[in-house]
Parts: structure tokens; C-alpha cells; sequence
């Protein structure tokens, strides 16, 4: 069945890709932009002409009356909404030291406070229907093996990571599933391209002191793994597949890429602690989504 999904951080590569493979599926995808004059939009015009349902729609993660003026519109048009796809994100990397709090504040509002504005939208309506799916792309750095200087990243990542687990046991009961989506984070040309510390007289002091050699190494040894990143495409996949599963067959996290920093057995163990803690205290109905007919 065709459904009506918001895609945010449409502009980077997983967000472009994930628009794509959900709109070839035969979903109605709402591609979010800051600005719909953007560049992107023509390949988006371009898409619809080709017969796929990508739509344009201005939507600034950071502006709660941007994000609840775009999610009106969308339910006014279709009378419903069935899916989010957070992708919103931004990436850094660099000492954590050298990060200023305004620029931590920012990373946190992009990749953590983007959502919840979002959810706080777009949830009284999947609530009302009694059905509806959260996407939250997330990061192995939130539960893997810490690499040096990806400390402020991987935070924002964790606190995301640890926000979808709480609405995933809150939203169940009402029939609204959840699926945490957990690209690899490994991989040296991801951090090059990231952005960098605002403060750069403590970085300076990290790069020319006992710390000096530690991102080399780190990037230099990173770029030896065996296996390469996925692509941007895979993570589309991985959503589109999910997506199309059946109500109640959703898995609670699709884990890809190699696991060489130890996220996929981390959360492993994770969540089966966090099952196991549900069924004493008795709630075990809250680990799987309630039909609502």
C-alpha cells in the first residue's frame, strides 16, 4: 500500500537517495527543504515528471512553526501521514574540547532537537490513525567503540539513539512502530568532509601536542579496514525495505556495514537488557506495536 512519507535532511546524500527509492516503491514522499527554491527542487520537478510522487515542501528543522506549518500541509492534502524518516544531521570531528557550546547547542539542535520538534507535529495525527512508522537514522559511533575526536558527534548520535528507544516503548500501545536505522560510522572520508571546532587555539593545542599524531593514526588505520562503507543507496534500501514490511514485522534496528567498532553487538545486548527489564516490571506488551483496527 502507497504511503505518505516525510523525508528531513533531504539535501544530503542518504536524504536524496532515501527520497528516491521511496518514491520509485509508488510511496508520496515529501521531500523537505529549507528553502524550495532550492537547487534540488528541479531534480525533484524532474522526478515527477518521470511518474514517481516526490514533492517538495519547505520545511526548516530548526523552526518549530516551520515544521508544524509543513506537517498541516501535508495532512491537509492527504489526509493522513504514515511515515517520518529523521535524517536530519549534521557531522564534526575534532577535539571536543575545542568545540564551543554555541556549536555543540547547534549540533544538538540539528540532529537531536530537529526531531522532537518534528515528532511533536506530526504525532497527534499518527496517533489518531492508530498506525504509523518512525524512521530514525542513526549512527554505530551512538553505542560502538569510541574513535578519537568524534566525541561531540557521537553524543548527539547516542542522545538521538536514546530518544527513539523511549518513543518506541511510548508509541507502541497507540500502534505506531519504530525502527532505528544504524549505518556504519567508519570510514576516514565521512570525518574529512565534517565540520570542525570553532575554537581553533585549543584544537591547535590537541594537534601539536602529545595528541599531535592521534587523527592521523586514527584516519590512516580506519582507511585500512577491510570491508568499505556502504553507500548512501544501501541506507535507502534499508529504509524502503522496512517501509514495506508489514505492520508488527518491523524490526527495531537494521544494523549494516561492517561492525568493526562493535555497535551491532552492543546494542545487541542492549536491547535485550532493555526487553528483559520491560517483562519484570510488566510490560512486556510495549516491545511490540498494538494493532489498532
Amino acid at each position: 500500500m502507497s504511503k505518505v512519507i516525510i523525508v528531513t535532511g533531504a539535501a544530503n546524500s542518504i536524504g536524496r537517495s532515501t527520497c528516491r527509492k521511496l518514491a520509485q516503491a509508488g510511496h508520496t514522499v515529501y521531500v523537505s527543504m529549507r528553502d524550495t527554491d532550492d537547487h534540488d527542487k528541479h531534480s525533484v520537478e524532474q522526478a515527477g515528471m518521470h511518474g514517481m510522487q516526490l514533492r517538495t515542501i519547505a520545511l526548516d528543522v530548526s523552526s518549530e512553526a516551520s515544521v508544524n506549518a509543513a506537517i498541516d500541509a501535508i495532512v491537509a492534502e492527504n489526509n493522513r501521514l504514515d511515515v517520518i524518516v529523521h535524517n536530519a544531521r549534521q557531522v564534526v570531528y575534532g577535539p571536543a574540547e575545542a568545540f564551543t557550546p554555541d556549536q555543540l547547542a547547534e549540533l544538538y539542535d540539528t540532529n537531536v532537537l530537529s526531531a522532537q520538534r518534528l515528532n511533536r507535529a506530526a504525532l497527534p495525527q499518527l496517533r489518531k490513525q492508530g498506525q504509523g512508522l518512525l524512521i530514525w537514522i542513526s549512527s554505530s559511533s551512538a553505542r560502538g567503540g569510541s574513535v578519537p575526536f568524534l566525541g561531540a558527534y557521537a553524543s548527539s548520535k547516542a542522545a538521538l539513539d536514546a530518544l527513539a528507544l523511549g518513543y518506541a516503548g511510548e508509541l507502541a500501545r497507540w500502534g505506531v512502530e519504530t525502527t532505528i536505522v544504524v549505518p556504519s560510522a567508519l570510514g576516514p572520508g565521512h570525518y574529512i568532509r565534517s565540520g570542525r571546532p570553532l575554537d581553533t587555539v585549543r584544537a591547535e593545542e590537541y594537534a601539536e601536542g602529545p595528541t599531535a599524531d592521534v587523527s592521523e593514526i586514527a584516519l590512516s588505520a580506519l582507511a585500512q579496514l577491510p570491508v568499505k562503507d556502504r553507500t548512501p543507496q544501501d541506507v535507502a534500501t534499508a529504509v524502503a525495505d522496512v517501509v514495506d514490511l508489514p505492520f508488527g514485522q518491523r524490526p527495531l534496528r537494521v544494523h549494516f556495514g561492517p561492525d568493526d567498532d562493535g555497535a551491532a553487538a552492543v546494542d545487541a545486548v542492549a536491547d535485550s537488557v532493555r526487553a528483559e527489564l520491560l517483562r519484570r516490571i510488566g510490560l512486556e506488551d510495549i516491545l511490540k506495536p498494538a494493532f489498532i483496527g
